[in-house]
Formats: structure tokens, C-alpha cells, sequence
């Protein structure tokens, strides 16, 4: 997202810049050259020099609902209508689930790791080396249109899962975890999902990324429109 509000979708990018010494946050300020894509006409893509990423700051947490929230779009088939290939909604009763993968879909999830590491002059050993999460993460939850049940592509819910792990947590007790956070405190505390379209399939949209925000009440709002 640029300071004016204008989405940018970066790739390629390596996974050691989603985790490692070189990983930029979620609310981190990055700078970075980039060039239209040949393939994909979707307006926010961005073709990114990897190499020219530079973390140059960070938003302050105080500043980050009055940033997004008056981005937030009441549906999926709002974004759309709006010729738009990401958004933000505000899920109402987002359910957080887990569903065990199969050996096959494990077999291909980690195929397909394989391949993008090794795909053009890319070498992503990190990622080649990646085991997939056993589990798929998914949400139930309402728009102001329409249910829907997306799959979380979020890698922040993937990294919960093995920082978990890591921790020494059984996958029982991480998965406990879970749910209580996406369940309970970020259903208390007021999040939002960002979604975006496929480029080969622009009317299958998808879960990119669940982000902690809290909802600004008709006050704050009417100050954030001043800024």
C-alpha cells in the first residue's frame, strides 16, 4: 500500500524476504524499483527488482486503523465492481478452522515449493527446503453480500504454526492457539481481511492476509476523512 492508498502487488519475492535477516513486516515502510509485468494486466502488479528492497521505516501501531480503515470495502463483489484486483473487507462473524491435509496434497504442496524456488534465475534455497504446514487454514464468515469459505494464504498463519512448533508446543496446543487468537481476540479486537484476485482467473478471489485492526468508531472517522 502506498502512503496515498494505492495497492501494489510485489513479485517476485523471495521467501527471505517473508522470513529471515532480510524479512520486511507487515507494517514496515519499504522502498523499491519495479517495472509493469509483461503477463499480468492486473493495475496494482508490480514487477519488483528485488534487490533494490529497503526497509525505511515503520508505521506506528497509533496510526494504522486511522490509515486503513477508510480503504475497508463492504464486499467482495464491491472490490470487483470497482475494477480492483485487491481490498480490504471487514469480516462479520469470521469463524477461524483447520482441516488435516493428505499425504498427496502434502506431496504436491511441497512439489510445487520445489518448482517456484527453482523457477527462471530465482534460486530460492530457503523455500526449496520448506516443508509444508500439515494443515489447511480456513475462515467462514459473511460480507455485507454474500457467505464465504476461504482458504488463509496468509503466510503470518502458516508462521504461527511453526514458531508454535518451534516452541515446543504439541500441534494440538498450537492449533489451540490459534483458534483463540483468530477466534476470540481478533473477533474482539476488530480485524480485516485483505483479498485479491487470481491474474488467470479474475473472478476467484482469495485470502492474502488477516490483519489485527481496530474499528474506528463515527468519530474517529470523521477525523481520519480530515487527514
Amino acid at each position: 500500500m502506498t502512503p496515498d492508498g494505492h495497492w501494489k502487488r510485489l513479485y517476485p519475492i523471495r521467501f527471505r524476504h517473508l522470513a529471515g535477516d532480510t524479512s520486511f513486516g507487515r507494517w514496515q515502510t519499504i522502498r523499491f524499483r519495479f517495472r509493469p509485468p509483461m503477463r499480468d494486466k492486473r493495475a496494482e502488479s508490480c514487477n519488483v527488482e528485488e534487490d533494490s528492497i529497503e526497509i525505511v521505516g515503520a508505521m506506528p501501531s497509533k496510526e494504522q486503523s486511522r490509515f486503513l480503515d477508510p480503504l475497508v470495502l463492504p464486499s467482495v463483489a464491491e472490490i470487483e465492481r470497482r475494477r480492483q484486483s485487491l481490498g480490504l473487507i471487514r469480516p462479520r462473524e469470521p469463524r477461524f478452522f483447520y482441516k488435516r491435509k493428505s499425504p498427496v496434497e502434502l506431496a504436491e504442496e511441497k512439489a510445487a515449493y520445489v518448482r517456484a524456488a527453482r523457477q527462471g534465475s530465482l534460486l530460492d534455497n530457503a523455500l526449496e527446503a520448506l516443508d509444508p504446514t500439515p494443515y489447511k487454514f480456513k475462515f467462514q464468515f459473511s460480507d455485507a453480500e454474500h457467505p464465504h469459505i476461504y482458504t488463509n494464504g496468509d503466510w503470518e498463519a502458516h508462521a504461527m504454526f511453526y514458531n508454535g512448533r518451534r516452541r515446543g508446543q504439541s500441534e494440538a496446543e498450537v492449533l489451540e492457539w490459534m483458534e483463540h487468537t483468530f477466534n476470540v481476540e481478533y473477533r474482539a479486537k476488530g480485524m480485516v481481511f485483505a483479498v485479491g484476485n487470481q491474474a488467470k482467473r479474475p473472478h476467484v478471489w482469495q485470502l492474502l492476509g488477516v490483519i489485527r485492526l481496530n474499528e474506528l468508531s463515527e468519530t474517529e472517522k470523521a477525523q481520519a476523512s480530515l487527514f
